[in-house]
């Protein structure tokens, strides 16, 4: 008989020391990890954040307030305490290696560009025409120079 290879999904899971980014309420755009499960609809989480405005107290929220991101807290234990859940944030780097997501870097721009003025937006409409004007003439030139 063939030998059967199980192995677990690298779908993000919900579980104890899981980062999860608030969507909506009065912490919208915060980091906070699991500490404990609930029941299937709501997670206790705590955000030990050093950034200002960037903490988030101990309580209960619902999963469909957040979303979990791949970033986790190994070894977390259920129900740990304030201390503990912020010494293990401070050791797995939690606000860099979100700082260095790809999916926090769009964030930021996409409320960079709310947050521009109509001129602003002119501006930025202003440089990518003559950024693209560059590209187009220096790709005239190494077609010129293909031909010849």
């Amino acid at each position: 008989m063939p030998e059967i290879e199980i192995q677990a999904s690298a779908w993000r899971l919900v579980e104890i020391g899981r980062v999860v980014l608030f969507t909506h309420g009065p912490y919208t755009g915060r980091l906070a990890t699991i500490v404990e499960i609930i029941d299937h609809k709501r997670v206790l989480v705590d955000g030990p954040s050093k950034k200002e405005n960037g903490a988030v107290p101990r309580h209960a929220v619902g999963l469909s307030n957040v979303i979990i991101t791949p970033i986790v807290i190994p070894k977390l234990p259920r129900a740990a305490g304030r201390g503990a859940v912020a010494r293990a944030w401070e050791k797995e780097e939690v606000e860099s290696k979100w700082d260095q997501s790809a999916w926090a870097k769009r964030r930021e721009q996409r409320e960079r560009r709310r947050a521009l003025s109509d001129f602003e937006r002119f501006k930025v409409l202003k440089l990518r025409k003559q950024a693209r004007f560059e590209v187009q003439k220096s790709m005239a030139k190494v077609r010129a120079s293909a031909k010849a």
